[in-house]
């Protein structure tokens, strides 16, 4: 079983920072950008090309650091460099309702599983919970760094809780019942970008600038013995939705663990040689440039758990499928 290039889908003119797919695996999936636009596309699964842009949704004045989706597919809720969260109908393609109250950029958003609460992390340092008339029932103020990453854990079988990280090198859980304090993992020695549950709840993982990704006990709070030293900025991570399969976009590649095994499943990798392009200037000399290195900045499986879908610096969505 491995994951095979199908082709890429273009439409973004900056970073693609994230990659919303539908929970009832329809053909489509939503992408935010730092291009300041959130696209809706209809996943067409041809040779190459294999989706294309229904609709671009616009009305960020700044880069938009994230999106998720809705259970329904219906909505969309984003959050950007602006300091606001916006849901969108994606039907139409409005605002349907704006969320105001972080004073610096919003870097991560998330839905509950009821659709009725939401969570935002921003660079002022605090997390948010929401309901969805876009009233801010409570901020965590305990991280002492830029809020980088917010989930709600899916488990059903634990206490409700949220998890976040933070350039304060830390990941935090907080009980949703009385918004305290519950775990603080730490072991990170920098800034963490980002973290992933597994699909039961049991399992957290974190990784960032360190290299490292670090697995915790989500019930416990306490660091399992093993980790992946990937040697590199980690940006992403995401667990395949029917394995336990963990997969992290680093700035050389994407790789792909089998956690039962802990052994690599597979290593992703663009066809990214250095093209020297040589045009004609005035005066018949020529200048030689050098194309930028690229890398996977964000990551998500679709539902099923055959199509993994990678945004990259380029602004291209690359799309791999298992066979």
């Amino acid at each position: 079983m491995v994951l095979v290039f199908r082709g890429t889908m273009r439409a973004h003119t900056d970073v693609v920072t994230a990659i919303a797919t539908p929970i009832d695996n329809s053909d489509m999936i939503v992408t935010a950008s730092r291009d300041k636009s959130i696209i809706l596309w209809n996943l067409t699964k041809e040779e190459k090309t294999y989706g294309v842009p229904l609709r671009r949704l616009t009305g960020h004045s700044h880069f938009v650091q994230d999106v998720v989706l809705s259970s329904d597919s219906q909505f969309a809720l984003s959050g950007s460099s602006d300091g606001e969260l916006r849901l969108w109908n994606l039907n139409d393609g409005t605002t349907t309702r704006r969320f105001v109250g972080h004073t610096k950029q919003v870097l991560s958003v998330a839905f509950s599983n009821d659709n009725r609460k939401i969570v935002s992390a921003s660079s002022d340092h605090t997390i948010k919970l929401w309901n969805t008339l876009g009233e801010c029932k409570y901020t965590f103020h305990d991280h002492s760094g830029p809020a980088s990453c917010v989930k709600f854990n899916p488990s059903n079988t634990l206490e409700p809780t949220i998890v976040s990280a933070s350039w304060d090198n830390t990941v935090k859980v907080w009980n949703m019942t009385n918004c305290k304090l519950r775990n603080n993992l730490v072991g990170h020695s920098d800034y963490v970008n980002t973290i992933a549950i597994s699909p039961d709840g049991t399992l957290c993982v974190s990784g960032g600038k360190d290299g490292v990704i670090l697995l915790w006990n989500s019930e416990e709070g306490n660091k399992l013995s093993h980790s992946y030293d990937v040697g590199c900025i980690i940006h992403a991570l995401c667990f395949r939705p029917n394995r336990y399969w963990l997969c992290a976009a680093t700035e050389h590649n994407i790789k792909i663990w089998d956690l039962e095994d802990k052994g690599i499943v597979q290593v992703l990798k663009v066809d990214l040689k250095t093209e020297d392009e040589s045009a004609t200037i005035s005066g018949g000399a020529t200048t030689t440039t050098k194309k930028k290195a690229i890398h996977c900045t964000s990551l998500n499986w679709s539902a099923d758990g055959t199509t993994l879908f990678g945004g990259y610096t380029d602004g291209v969505v690359r799309v791999w499928s298992i066979y």
